[in-house]
């Protein structure tokens, strides 16, 4: 709610009006190049200023001339106002400190400050407290601990705020391991809440993994345990290495230079940095790309790689400062231990690797891979020293040996989905992976800013490992199929190499190949396993391509993927491969939905690469189809007319819910009166889809599939598929499978009737439809509306349509304005497949021209290809996203 100046006290009004201006001459220093803390640095002095006369004015205004007062309160600002680094629109936090018992006497003061400051348009967090509130609530609350930690004097009484300090710095002594593991546990539930990974595409500058909260971590747990906040004292005091501190200065300089843009760019406090920011920020920056790598990609790489560098040293240090104990725990240690081999040494808590050890696993890869083997199986988490000398070693020096015994070994550790996502992590982090996976170094950090991942290649590699592991305990077909592959170790390094071809000019499934067959190479696979792992890499997207980009009722399309894929161990290790894949993009993208259609299609792979002669069996089993829906209708009076409807039914549909379900929607088509137009809809919980049907004589209803897919959309549903039949006798039967976000599990029965009603309306008016923005929760979250837009003409998949794959950004909608424009041209959609990726929409459609023939002409192709980019590009500067 604004404020009227009028009820604001003068020396507000000129504060606010310092503070714009002071504000304004930071921009102008942002803009020019001025780094991130020397920004944050003025700016907090501006509020120090502001802060100090506001609380002298207010001290004489409500006290006058009484001096005692001020020896009763101080100002303490803490947090980001204590650590000065207040980025241009950061939250204030500032403690009002007062001596015992004098609450009831500076309440006006308290009051007056908080309306001042409140005035200024600052959000404030502010508290009143004695130093004896403190020292009980930074026991109890492990957020306050750390935002006092960071607390520092700005006004007021220097003796109270000295003795305060005294308190806290002895109340932190007594209790360090505690007090670094309430801080450790917060900081774990906050990392849960806005992304536990530094690999996530739209990340929390602030709070995210290796973001600048987790360089506060660092200064709380230095200032716990070492009485230092500050990371220059602690490396001057040597609990810091001097590398480490380089490492930290840059990254907290590009991090705060970051912010304060996405502060000034949005003239408010934001911190997540979307897409679209990122692709902004890139061009101002003038990133430049290079060769297979956008300019965005690199300004990307270049943020993973200084959050990723605050991972490792933060939380190396942490557990440096966890490893320190006493001479009696050192000891104990050393008397439960045992020792193996003499080269580690398993304790209660940690493994350790003794001199001997350490010499061999600084130097060879087989010694590191029996390190975290042994970790693993006991459990226990590998010393600080031992781990920093491993991964110094190993990004210092090129030529670390990896033999026979450490490929050995390294496979067999592959074999086991047990715990091999965690040993994958380790090996990663400790920079070894990339020593025994030829182009795993080029995948760290990598963000591929035009596909629809939501985590870097490094990441998402790992993830389909974990993902593919998870399966085992499923008891679906999908958890079946993993059990029964033979070769896990194959597979599993199939779904570490899938991806690594990106960030390359060329296609990234052809480059994966060739990198598939280096890593064959390297660990020294047999021929067979060498060509199947270099098969599963540059086929990982075949199963993914035909489910949601192809028509897979043409049976002739299905019987040459099973040709090619040739073996039932090569179709299971691809379809858990596919699963995997997807899983792996983010959470959800793997719905149910999805894995009935892989499901289902793999299944049908299954029946040709099994043994059966693939041509009868695909006509039987159409055949068989069909006989049981004749079955169904029998005994019906119309039962001729329903056959000649059953006789053209295409195998998509025939392979339905149920045959009864078949039957029904048949029934609804011949009572049809010629004129009507009929609409129904039904929910399938085994898909957790809606599908919605409609019926209409075809012949008098021109456009109907851009029609129906408009009144769809207006109805704030979102179209997964969408089929088209063309029955006896003229009549249209589509059918489309959606998702109905306005309702968690099944809709009532009024929304299938509103939907119904508007889908019938769609065909009988002439009203366009109106498209509602939906809002998300997170207005913060915004989507990338300049990723180039993509149309590609495929005439060869298909004996009878020409194919035309779209790939774009979703917004609302887009699949009307394409349909409709397909139609404007002349084209009738056939078959329709909709793929949506997190934002981002792959949209199929099966079309010909005028005389029911595939477009041959290439002149004519390419005025397809252009007008569908020019009107989804025409779109996209229209409309709002689809969010």
């Amino acid at each position: 709610m604004s404020i009227s100046n009028a009820t604001i006290r003068p020396a507000v009004l000129q504060a606010r009006q310092y503070l714009a201006a002071e504000r304004n001459k930071l921009r102008e220093q942002h803009v020019s190049g001025s780094p991130g803390i020397q920004v944050c640095t003025r700016f907090t002095d501006v509020l120090d200023n502001v802060v100090t006369q506001l609380f002298e004015d207010a001290l004489r205004e409500v006290f006058g001339n009484d001096l005692l007062i001020r020896e009763q309160v101080a100002i303490v600002p803490h947090s980001g106002f204590g650590r000065r680094e207040m980025a241009p629109f950061s939250d204030l936090d500032i403690m009002l400190l007062h001596a015992p018992g004098t609450l009831n006497r500076i309440a006006p003061l308290a009051q007056r400050l908080v309306q001042d400051i409140s005035d200024l348009g600052i959000e404030l967090g502010f508290s009143v407290r004695t130093t004896s509130q403190c020292k009980q609530m930074i026991q109890r609350d492990p957020v306050i601990l750390t935002s006092l930690l960071e607390a520092r004097f700005l006004v007021g009484s220097v003796n109270l705020y000295r003795n305060y300090s005294d308190v806290i710095k002895r109340t932190l002594r007594r209790r360090t391991d505690h007090l670094i593991r309430e801080i450790e546990e917060s900081r774990k539930e906050e990392r849960a809440k806005y992304g536990d990974t530094v690999h996530l595409l739209e990340p929390n500058v602030k709070r995210s993994r290796g973001g600048l909260r987790d360089i506060q971590l660092l200064r709380w747990v230095g200032g716990v345990k070492y009485g230092y906040v500050d990371p220059n004292f602690l490396q001057r005091s040597g609990f810091l290495s001097n590398d480490d501190y380089r490492t930290l200065r840059k990254a907290i300089e590009f991090l705060l230079r970051l912010r304060n843009e996405l502060h000034f760019h949005a003239d408010n406090a934001r911190d997540i940095l979307t897409r679209s920011e990122q692709k902004r920020i890139a061009d101002v920056r003038g990133y430049q790309g290079r060769e297979g790598l956008s300019g965005v990609e690199e300004f990307m790489q270049e943020y993973f790689e200084h959050s990723e560098a605050v991972r490792h040293v933060v939380s190396h240090f942490v557990s440096g400062a966890r490893w320190h104990r006493g001479i009696a725990a050192e000891f104990l240690g050393r008397m439960t231990s045992r020792h193996i081999d003499g080269d580690f040494r398993v304790g209660p808590r940690h493994i350790v690797a003794t001199r001997q050890g350490l010499l061999k696993v600084t130097t060879r890869v087989y010694d590191v891979l029996r390190l975290i083997e042994i970790s693993s199986q006991t459990n226990r988490r590998i010393d600080h020293p031992t781990w920093e000398a491993i991964r110094n070693r190993m990004i210092q020096f090129d030529d670390i040996q990896v033999d026979e015994e450490a490929i050995t070994l390294f496979k067999s550790m592959m074999a086991r989905p047990e715990g091999l996502g965690r040993v994958l992590r380790r090996l990663h982090e400790l920079r070894v992976l990339e020593k025994l996976i030829p182009g795993f170094s080029h995948a760290r950090c990598l963000l591929q800013f035009n596909e629809y991942h939501r985590y870097t290649v490094d990441e998402h590699s790992i993830r389909a490992v974990e993902r593919a592991t998870d399966f085992s305990d499923d008891d679906s077909v999908l958890g079946k199929t993993y059990r029964e592959i033979k070769n896990k170790s194959l597979l599993h390094l199939a779904l570490l190499v899938h991806d690594l071809g990106k960030g390359f000019p060329e296609d990234h499934s052809e480059v994966g190949a060739r990198i598939a067959e280096q890593v064959a190479e390297k660990l020294t696979l047999n021929q067979a396993d060498a060509e199947l792992l270099r098969f599963l890499v540059h086929r990982h997207l075949m199963l993914s391509h035909l489910a949601f980009r192809r028509d897979t009722s043409d049976e002739t399309l299905v019987i040459s993927h099973a040709a090619e894929i040739g073996s039932p161990e090569v179709l299971r290790m691809l379809f858990v491969l596919t699963c995997a894949d997807l899983a792996a993009v983010g959470p959800g993208v793997l719905n149910q939905w999805k894995l009935e259609v892989l499901t289902s299609l793999f299944q049908r792979l299954m029946h040709h690469v099994s043994g059966d002669e693939v041509t009868d069996s695909a006509v039987d089993w159409v055949s068989h189809l069909r006989t049981e829906v004749r079955k169904k209708v029998s005994s019906e009076p119309d039962r001729e007319a329903l056959e000649r409807h059953i006789d053209q039914l295409p195998l998509a549909y025939l392979e339905g819910p149920s045959s009864e379900w078949i039957v029904d929607d048949l029934r609804k088509l011949n009572n049809m009166a010629p004129a009507n137009v009929i609409a129904w809809g039904r929910y399938i919980p085994e898909r957790q889809v809606a599908e919605y049907s409609v019926s209409a004589n075809e012949s008098n209803l021109p456009g109907v599939f851009h029609r129906l897919t408009g009144a769809l959309t207006s109805m704030g549903l979102r179209i997964l598929s969408a089929e088209i039949h063309s029955l006896a006798d003229n009549m249209l039967l589509d059918r489309f499978d959606v998702q109905d976000d306005h309702y968690q599990n099944e809709p009532p029965q009024e929304r299938f009737d509103a939907v119904s009603k508007a889908l019938v309306q769609s065909l009988t008016d002439e009203a366009k439809p109106v498209f509602k923005k939906r809002w998300n929760a997170e207005p913060t979250s915004s989507n990338l509306t300049d990723l180039p837009t993509k149309v590609r003409i495929d005439n060869s998949t298909s004996d009878h349509y020409t194919i035309i794959d779209v790939f774009t950004h979703d917004r609302i909608g887009l699949l009307y304005t394409i349909s409709e424009t397909i139609f404007n041209l002349g084209l009738s959609v056939h078959h329709a497949k909709i793929g949506t990726y997190l934002d981002q929409v792959v949209d199929v459609f099966y079309v010909t021209d005028s005389q029911q023939q595939k477009i041959q002409d290439e002149d004519w192709l390419s005025h397809v290809k252009t007008t569908l980019l020019n009107a989804i590009d025409t779109k996209q500067a229209h409309s709002p996203p689809s969010t």
